[in-house]
Formats: structure tokens, C-alpha cells, sequence
């Protein structure tokens, strides 16, 4: 809910006020519907971009093209252009066209909102892999290998890289533009519940990519996915709750999934292969998601704002 600033001025008789941030054309759908507006612009942005990679021979091969490695993949080319392009570049817009100045003022105040606990800190870069490890346990049977010394030195550069990379790219619009939205309107829970699955919907054309593990990934594998966004985002939910919505410790937070998943697991776990490992991630997220709502009560660490 919004609350103008702005003194009405007086009218003739038999004449409405006007709205003193304007009516009509092109910009009212995104000030009277910000919510929408970025969800429909998140998911058209980000996925005209990745149109050509998903054609090209990193996907489905419509295209005689194959987008150069950086890293050892492609999708600094061609998932990284996309992402950056959807979520905050959507946040940014509607939240100035729907919120003003003020409206930026918070949003960008959370990106910069560092000074937070350090058990929160501590949690993000140690539960994450500790919950990850006993996931992995239990997917494999106990089996568990010593990762390389390469895996152990590039664990610390690559958790920043993901930070200004996949971090970056999506936090400003999912937990930072749509999240406190969500809250004050359909409530803590219901509000996570609503949003992760449009926050998995986002990453479902990669899925026609060498990102989402073509040809070679199962069809189950979207449908798993899913259930990690739905059930992760519970967990992302109360983090930025309960560090007075602090964007930094949930990128952290996500980040740190996504940098154990590529650098540490298939060195811990090699015998845990296939679609087991999205499988493994998915069902740790699910016993996460029901320890928070159950020690939450539901409330997820939400404080409504006050007024």
C-alpha cells in the first residue's frame, strides 16, 4: 500500500480530482498493478534474451551457432546476459514508475543492508553446506569422497563470482522488489508460497539448455525444480525476514546452494549422479522448509511494517 504525499488541490465543481501521479498511457498498467507488471516483464525480458541459446546448439539446435565458453561454460554468454536482464532491470523500472523516488530509496537500501548478525552470516556459508553434506549422506549411503584441493581453493572465488553473477542477477526482483509486496499482501506464508513458483517459472526455458543438463536430463527434472524453488524460497523467506530484509544475506544464502551444487558436490558425492542430485537438493529443501514453518509458526520472522 502506497500513501501520497501529495495535497489535493481544489477542483471545480462537478469535476474529479485528478491523480496527481498521472492516468492513462503506457506507464498506468505498472503503477496500478506493480506486482504483475513485474512478473510479466521479468519473465519477457529474461526469456526474449535467451531465445538465441536456447535455439543455438547449446540448446536445441535450430540455430548453426554454439555460444563460446567462458570459464568452461556457456552461460556467461548465454544465461547470464538474460538473467541480469529480467529481475532487477523489471524491479528498478516498476519500482520508479510505481513508487518514485522514495520507492528506490528502499529498494536500493536493501542492497546495501551489511550490518547484520553473524550468526546469520555463519549460517549462510555453514548450515547451507553442513545441510547439503547430510543430504548427500543420505542420497548416497554413507559414501563420501575428500574433494580435490582445486574444488577446496575454488570454493571461496567462485561463492563471489556467483555473488555478482547469479546473485545479483535475481535477488533485487525476487526477494527484494517482490517479496515484501507478497508479505504485506497475501501474508508471510502465503506470499512465499505464491511467489515460488513463479520464482521456478522464470528458469523454465533453460531447461531447453545445456543448463537444465539437455539432452541428457530427464523430464522430471523441471517438475523437481520446482519443488526446490517452492520449498528454498521458504527458507530464502524467513533469512530476509528475520535480518530486517537484508538482500546481501539472502544472495549469500542462495548463492551458496547454487556454489556447493557446482564446485564441492559432484567431487563429494560421485557415486550421486543422474537426476539424483537435483532430486537430493529438492527433498533437504522440503525437511528445511517444514523446520522453519513449524519453528515460525507459519510467521516466517515477519514483522508487517508499521502504518
Amino acid at each position: 500500500m502506497t500513501i501520497s504525499d501529495h495535497t489535493p488541490s481544489p477542483t471545480a465543481p462537478g469535476r474529479p480530482a485528478a491523480d496527481p501521479r498521472g492516468s492513462g498511457g503506457l506507464l498506468e498498467p505498472l503503477r496500478r498493478h506493480p506486482l504483475l507488471s513485474f512478473f510479466v516483464l521479468a519473465n519477457l525480458l529474461s526469456w526474449l534474451a535467451w531465445t538465441p541459446y536456447v535455439l543455438s546448439h547449446n540448446g536445441l539446435g535450430w540455430w548453426d551457432y554454439r555460444f563460446p565458453e567462458v570459464l568452461g561454460t556457456s552461460q556467461f554468454a548465454g544465461v547470464l546476459p538474460g538473467a541480469y536482464l529480467g529481475p532487477i532491470v523489471s524491479a528498478l523500472v516498476v519500482t520508479a514508475v510505481a513508487d518514485g523516488r522514495a520507492g528506490l530509496r528502499r529498494w536500493a537500501g536493501r542492497m546495501w543492508r551489511w550490518r547484520v548478525r553473524w550468526q546469520w552470516y555463519a549460517f549462510s556459508l555453514l548450515a547451507v553446506p553442513v545441510a547439503m553434506l547430510l543430504t548427500g549422506l543420505a542420497f548416497s549411503g554413507g559414501r563420501i569422497a575428500a574433494p580435490s584441493m582445486m574444488a577446496v581453493a575454488a570454493y571461496v572465488p567462485a561463492l563471489l563470482l556467483q555473488m555478482v553473477t547469479t546473485g545479483l542477477a535475481e535477488e533485487p526482483g525476487w526477494r527484494d522488489f517482490a517479496l515484501p509486496r507478497m508479505q504485506r499482501r497475501f501474508g508471510p506464508l502465503t506470499g512465499t508460497m505464491i511467489l515460488g513458483p513463479l520464482w521456478a517459472a522464470w528458469h523454465l526455458p533453460l531447461f531447453l539448455t545445456e543448463w537444465g543438463g539437455r539432452p541428457d536430463a530427464d523430464w522430471t527434472r523441471p517438475l523437481v525444480f520446482v519443488v526446490f524453488c517452492v520449498t528454498f524460497n521458504v527458507v530464502m523467506t524467513w533469512v530476509f525476514n528475520s535480518t530486517g530484509e537484508s538482500l546481501p544475506l539472502a544472495m549469500l544464502l542462495h548463492v551458496s546452494v547454487n556454489n556447493f551444487a557446482s564446485v564441492m558436490w559432484a567431487e563429494t558425492f560421485p557415486t550421486i549422479t543422474g537426476e539424483r542430485p537435483m532430486q537430493a537438493m529438492a527433498a533437504g529443501s522440503v525437511v528445511a522448509a517444514v523446520l522453519v514453518v513449524l519453528g515460525t509458526r507459519g510467521r516466517l520472522g515477519y514483522r508487517p511494517p508499521a502504518g
